[in-house]
């Protein structure tokens, strides 16, 4: 028996009855569902001032990792600047590095950041920690690059949509872990988190097509794992099943009501806020899975999208220090 779900916001409602919905992921289908999943960059980038910059780094197994630099265009800046290391979405099966750029591209324009964007092989070609393995290699190319890039190693942020959130959420797990590379932010998108995949939401978005669906993940999750036991799974592939969460980020969890992944991103940042973090949680009432990548336009996408960039505002502003420091008190 299906479960009742939250009813989707209206104007998403509307735009969502002209999408045509897949009613089923596997490995017959995924070749012809690949070649809509990639967004052109060259429309992307029209209209703004932005230097483009292609790399080819090699990853811990020696295969080639594609990187798209994207930087402000005009004089050099002598101050350095933030950077956006951003990882695409499409369920570790799909998408490119130009795959939700607009996201990326908005903080480009609005905080003058760098934007990095990581091409990471994808399942079932690619298996186990293949994918994050690829995006913390990617990182620490940048991280040892910042210079030549122009950026603040201190301000380098992950982020990353659906299972570009999961790769984010991994990659600030062993970012923690493999030698302390500071991070001054991570951002999950409607993360893709847990491959348990048994939440209620998760069973609310089953049994029926939709933009990401209970099956859909799980294929998904199969093809990254293959085989691998259930306690075999490494916690920065399902950043849910990490024991510790401490000494990670400041973190930005946001995600629909009426999606999927809905009770992990709760959940996740739940757990953050137990093991003493910092994490804010914004959860949109009537979203869909990746409704404001599909649909900016919409009310609720345009509420979406200020959310999380005023969040990165006061994340990359230098605080100032308290009139009583100041004083020497």
């Amino acid at each position: 028996m299906a479960l009742t779900r939250p009813p989707l916001d209206p104007e998403l409602r509307a735009l969502l009855a002209d999408m045509p919905l897949v009613p089923e992921l596997n490995r017959e289908v995924l070749p012809q569902i690949r070649q809509f999943s990639s967004t052109p960059v060259e429309p992307l980038l029209e209209g703004r001032a932005v230097d483009r910059r292609e790399v080819s780094i090699a990853g811990a197994d020696g295969a080639d990792i594609p990187l798209s630099v994207f930087s402000p265009a005009g004089p050099d800046h002598t101050t350095p600047a933030p950077c956006v290391y951003w990882m695409h979405g499409g369920g570790m099966v799909m998408g490119d590095r130009f795959s939700q750029l607009d996201i990326p591209l908005e903080w480009l324009d609005l905080f003058g950041a760098v934007v990095v964007s990581v091409d990471y092989r994808l399942a079932p070609e690619a298996t186990g920690t293949s994918l994050v393995d690829d995006c913390y290699h990617g990182l620490l190319w940048v991280a040892g690059h910042a210079d030549e890039l122009g950026v603040d190693p201190g301000r380098i942020i992950v982020a990353g949509v659906s299972a570009g959130g999961g790769l984010t959420a991994g990659v600030a797990l062993l970012a923690r872990d493999c030698g302390g590379l500071p991070l001054a932010a991570q951002v999950l998108i409607c993360p893709m988190l847990d491959h348990h995949n048994d939440t209620t939401s998760s069973r609310q978005y089953a049994g029926e097509p939709g933009v990401w669906t209970r099956e859909m993940n799980e294929f998904g999750w199969r093809s990254v794992l293959g085989d691998l036991a259930d306690d075999a799974v490494p916690a920065h592939v399902s950043p849910a099943t990490a024991g510790d969460l401490s000494g990670l980020p400041d973190t930005y969890v946001d995600a629909g009501t009426a999606e999927v992944f809905r009770d992990e991103a709760v959940a996740y940042a739940t757990r953050l806020w137990a093991a003493g973090g910092q994490a804010e949680l914004h959860v949109w009432a009537g979203g869909f899975h990746g409704f404001d990548a599909l649909y900016p336009q919409a009310l609720i996408s345009a509420q979406a999208r200020r959310a999380r960039t005023d969040w990165l505002a006061r994340v990359l502003t230098p605080r100032p220090q308290l009139a009583g420091r100041r004083a020497g008190r």
